[in-house]
């Protein structure tokens, strides 16, 4: 990971230098922009590995920038937001954020998160394996998702959540186990980031052959990809 190039788009001179310095001692290049409008250019611009996203920002605010990159591009982002601005932290979750950072956050916590995105996000070349179940098929190395014929676009986070609950297909897997495996953090109380992840797949995919949602929500425990073949 060292040497990749991440963008910050941030209008807080300040915060932007002290982020940028952790992360070149940690060995990333970045970039800042502090409007939303030259954010949206750079960030569709290919030159980076991942974008780190202030929701306030001027000309242009987060959440439209957001908007716009995910209708054409899966580039991993990783949110800025306010400490206790829940609404625009699950509005950008829903608009396809990998995951998000309440200012203020320790250093050490943006690395750890940065490094989980950029792990999502990578391409495992040396992997031919392929998952099948029912019409939905994933392709590990190429990190392609299809149903029946059609490519479906999944960002990093939602495709690790996918093959987790694809590998335990019919069986329940745990909010927790979801948590550490494919957020990489240990679940926390008032976590709501696995239920949007989980509501942006589930809408993605669209119903099973039964018209049933393919991934089912188990009250108080989390969640189980139903197999249409088991259910007859």
């Amino acid at each position: 990971m060292a040497g990749q190039r991440i963008l910050l788009v941030d209008d807080d001179a300040e915060l932007a230098s002290l982020v940028r310095g952790v992360l070149v001692r940690e060995g990333f290049e970045v970039e800042i922009v502090r409007d939303g409008k030259l954010g949206l250019a750079r960030t569709l611009s290919g030159e980076h590995a991942m974008v780190i996203l202030d929701l306030m920002l001027p000309v242009m605010n987060g959440l439209d920038v957001l908007r716009t990159v995910r209708a054409t591009s899966r580039l991993p982002i990783l949110m800025l937001t306010a400490r206790g601005d829940d609404v625009d932290r699950i509005v950008g979750l829903e608009l396809g954020a990998d995951d998000y950072l309440p200012k203020p956050f320790n250093a050490r916590e943006l690395v750890a998160r940065i490094r989980a995105i950029l792990r999502r996000a990578e391409p495992n070349a040396t992997s031919g394996e392929t998952i099948a179940v029912d019409d939905v098929t994933m392709q590990l190395g190429a990190r392609l998702v299809r149903r029946g014929r059609e490519e479906i676009p999944l960002t990093g986070v939602e495709f690790a959540l996918l093959e987790l609950l694809l590998r335990a297909a019919g069986k329940s897997v745990e909010r927790h186990v979801i948590s550490e495996s494919v957020l990489g953090r240990r679940l926390s109380p008032f976590e709501r980031s696995i239920d949007v992840h989980v509501s942006n797949l589930r809408r993605k995919l669209g119903p099973g052959r039964r018209g049933r949602d393919r991934i089912q929500t188990i009250r108080g425990t989390g969640y189980v990809y139903l197999v249409e073949d088991a259910t007859r």
